[in-house]
């Protein structure tokens, strides 16, 4: 009989998974949107209608024998999944991929096309209309960002501000935090380092419309435009009470080596969900989902044992704009704004279309 996989969550790890074992067993991959969304590009599609364009994928060409299903998972357990519409999925294997949350631009939660395009194309046009944005939060969300906005539209103020003493919360060298400093420096950006606001910003998030705040030192600052960079977290409320155990202190879940969910033999995780300790990259969801779709073959084929994943060492590959940014790599060191623009070119579109089986674009 074949078996009955059922993944949870349609994005980087969700879909490499699906996609290895389409030829095995019978693959549902469960997501409610109704395309993949190329996430990793989102600060380059708020300031580019081309990326805006190309940042979503159709879900269509992913499976030569399984199935979409464009709904919501609300209860989970080990052997069966429980959709919006009460359809019940049986499963032999549970794949958890439901990802991480993060705040927009960064990432979109619409599930459709229309209303993620549409929300893209307006925050553009907020952007156009700017004169000084604030970006709470020095961390990746927030130096992409205040790159992505100089580079667009030079003129525009940009002020970073984070309670941290440095960069990225001081993680990764100090030659690489230099380098990144140094960039956004010749841009313009202004850094309000070690600095924290008595309140936030009234307007909203996105919302043009001048304002002031006060950092906790008394300085004041204006502008006319504000998004949060900073605060991530996961959803995994939708586990059944046989499964929520395993669940951390922060909601992610704790795996085996093998990728497996502790104390279940066929639910595995992967990807930002997991409490695997590593940085919650694309890239490296990729990679656990490659490992935990070998270790499901290896199970279906009754192979002789499981792999391990080994968590990635850090890394990161940091855009400030088209032509800028900055790289960190264990062997290779730190690399500049030259190499950084061209490892970002595509946004490793590439692979996303292959894995998704959608044509060149």
């Amino acid at each position: 009989m074949t078996a009955n996989v059922v993944v949870v969550g349609g994005g980087y790890g969700g879909i490499t998974v699906a996609r290895a074992l389409d030829d095995i067993a019978h693959v549902t991959l469960v997501e409610p949107r109704e395309t993949f969304v190329h996430n990793v590009a989102a600060l380059r599609a708020a300031v580019s209608p081309e990326w805006t364009e190309r940042m979503f994928i159709p879900y269509d060409d992913l499976l030569r024998h399984g199935k979409v299903w464009q709904e919501r998972a609300v209860r989970v357990s080990a052997d069966e999944v429980e959709l919006t519409s009460g359809t019940v999925l049986p499963a032999d294997f549970v794949v958890l991929a439901t990802g991480s949350t993060a705040p927009f631009p960064a990432q979109l939660e619409d599930t459709g096309r229309a209303a993620g395009a549409a929300r893209m194309r307006a925050v553009r046009d907020t952007l156009t209309r700017a004169s000084h944005v604030l970006l709470l939060g020095a961390g990746p969300i927030g130096l992409e960002l205040a790159g992505e906005i100089k580079a667009e539209w030079p003129g525009t103020a940009v002020t970073l501000v984070d309670p941290a003493a440095d960069l990225l919360g001081g993680r990764f060298s100090g030659e690489f935090r230099q380098e990144l400093r140094e960039q956004l420096g010749a841009m313009g950006v202004r850094l309000l380092l070690g600095a924290s606001l008595r309140a936030l910003p009234q307007p909203g998030p996105g919302e043009l419309r001048p304002f002031t705040v006060t950092t906790d030192d008394g300085q004041v600052l204006a502008a006319d435009l504000w998004f949060p960079c900073f605060g991530t977290g996961v959803d995994t409320t939708y586990l059944g009470s046989g499964l929520a155990a395993e669940r951390e202190p922060d909601g992610r879940l704790a795996v085996t080596g093998n990728l497996r969910l502790t104390g279940h033999e066929r639910v595995f995780a992967v990807g930002d969900v997991t409490a695997v300790p590593e940085l919650k990259m694309a890239r490296n969801a990729m990679q656990q989902a490659e490992v935990a779709a070998a270790n499901i073959r290896s199970v279906i084929e009754g192979g002789p044992g499981l792999s391990r994943y080994r968590p990635a060492d850090d890394a990161i590959v940091l855009p400030l704009g088209p032509a800028g940014g900055a790289t960190y790599d264990p062997e290779a060191g730190v690399l500049g704004a030259e190499v950084t623009a061209q490892i970002k070119r595509t946004f490793h579109l590439e692979r996303i279309l292959e894995t998704l089986g959608a044509p060149a674009r």
